[in-house]
């Protein structure tokens, strides 16, 4: 798995997550509700850049599998300091549509990498 649309997506969110983490620390006294945002968010990232060394398809499809358990954590996070107005609409706005595009993004590989294995 090389430089693809899935770890550019990634990536991406990894990025804005950092960026996000630092607004809301320097603005509010709560950083380890923060953290949490920002230890899923990353998450994702670093492992799907771990698949791209896996040592067998499983291998490459629990590493996705984990991505894709941190990117529902991560959508937790963000509706909860959404719902709780520390995040501003248009940011979450953001974040949360590139969430969602990365949900669906790795559903379909792990899917169709399952498929191929003929593990479904």
């Amino acid at each position: 798995m090389g430089e693809n649309i899935i770890t550019t997506k990634t990536y991406q969110l990894s990025v804005d997550v950092v960026f996000t983490y630092k607004k809301l620390k320097s603005k509010y006294k709560e950083p380890d509700l923060f953290k949490q945002l920002l230890r899923s968010g990353t998450s994702i990232s670093a492992n799907v850049r771990e698949a791209r060394s896996a040592e067998s398809d499983k291998d490459f499809i629990h590493k996705l599998s984990i991505s894709r358990k941190e990117t529902n954590e991560t959508i937790f996070w963000l509706d909860l300091l959404k719902d709780t107005l520390y995040l501003e609409k248009e940011l979450y706005d953001k974040l949360i549509i590139q969430a969602n595009q990365i949900l669906k993004i790795l559903t379909s590989i792990i899917l169709t990498t399952m498929k191929k294995l003929d593990l479904l």
